[in-house]
């Protein structure tokens, strides 16, 4: 399951084995030589699109069009959605069943069952009683690698970037490879690995590994004419610096030039065409969007962490130690990636169990 055997199988070109290899380590404090991080290749593969095996897609309007999507068709059935209230914990009854949730401005909502996506880490040592789950449990959940290695920057530019190898046209137009992932520092798998090494000694990357994206180019409607966004998928950031130092404005700035360095390599002209940027670190994504460690899948999807072990063994079906809740975002089983297979599958649990209760 070494990510660089099954590569070396299959491919001669040093650049295309290493493009394929960022789907093996995204999201993941791991190097393409990492054991297991062949599966998160194929996890990244599995699927399809429109009929199209393996294809990934934007979403128009943004991602968070997609979350809308979803609503609009829970409340056509029915459902009642309300946004912006932080649950405090999750009400237990006399024999430690879930009974609903308490909000935290102190509004009960009674129900017969809950189902949670915020992350099992949340879940259960945030809104749940310690004293009511098994030790074991507890212990299991709290010893979930959820290192990661990736900061996103949002990017706001005045033209789009032109690169050396596919100059712009005269139009200005977006051009084939304007419309998809484009891959940067991805020129061996060797360069992947010593990007990672700097981060497990507390570094962050001198040439990061970058996922670049122009959603605008596809939908035009995200940026004012001319002008485009700029989705910036970088690793290798450790959580914590080394010597202890924590992200401060000045880290992160340093690190987002090294980024916009090497971007101006492959595109003279990109740092000055940057009118915004919005750089989140690990440390930033778990304050802002609560993802454990900053981890996007809500917990690494190394081999120890997946199917009959995802969150815990013996709790990957998910049910959890308390009777009426569920788990049901990208800690359960398959874990994470935009494909709502956790959701379906525990949504599918739930109903079967309700018809008993």
């Amino acid at each position: 399951s070494l990510l660089g055997q099954i590569l070396d199988h299959w491919f001669e070109s040093e650049p295309l084995k290493a493009t394929l290899a960022t789907d093996a380590v995204i999201g993941a404090m791991a190097s393409p030589h990492t054991p297991g991080s062949g599966y998160v290749l194929l996890h990244h593969v599995m699927g399809e699109l429109e009929g199209r095996r393996g294809a990934w897609g934007y979403v128009a309007g943004g991602m968070g069009a997609l979350s809308q999507a979803i609503a609009h068709a829970a409340t056509a059935r029915g459902a009642h959605i309300f946004a912006e209230k932080a649950v405090c914990h999750v009400l237990l009854g006399r024999d430690g069943e879930a009974q609903g949730v308490v909000l935290q401005d102190g509004t009960e909502v009674r129900s017969k069952l809950v189902l949670s996506n915020a992350s099992p880490q949340i879940t259960f040592l945030e809104l749940i009683p310690q004293e009511q789950l098994p030790k074991d449990f507890v212990q299991r959940i709290r010893q979930v690698d959820t290192r990661s290695p990736v900061t996103k920057i949002n990017v706001a530019v005045d033209r789009l970037p032109s690169f050396l190898a596919a100059p712009n046209a005269r139009s200005g137009q977006p051009m084939p490879h304007h419309q998809c992932s484009i891959h940067l520092n991805c020129e061996g798998t060797q360069l992947l690995h010593q990007a990672f090494t700097e981060a497990t000694h507390g570094h962050t990357s001198s040439r990061p590994m970058i996922e670049l994206c122009i959603p605008s180019a596809l939908d035009p409607g995200l940026a004012p004419p001319g002008c485009h966004v700029v989705s910036l998928f970088t690793q290798y950031t450790p959580s914590v610096l080394a010597g202890g130092r924590s992200w401060d404005e000045q880290a992160r700035n340093a690190y987002a030039d090294t980024v916009f360095d090497c971007i101006e390599d492959y595109a003279p002209g990109f740092k000055a065409s940057v009118i915004g940027r919005d750089i989140l670190t690990p440390p930033d994504l778990e304050r802002i969007f609560r993802l454990p460690g900053g981890n996007i899948f809500h917990g690494g999807m190394s081999l120890d962490q997946l199917y009959f072990a995802r969150p815990a063994p013996s709790y990957s079906g998910y049910r959890s130690p308390v009777p009426g809740l569920y788990l049901c975002g990208s800690g359960a089983h398959p874990g994470g990636g935009v494909m709502g297979a956790a959701g379906r599958n525990a949504a599918q649990v739930a109903i079967k169990d309700f018809r008993h209760l």
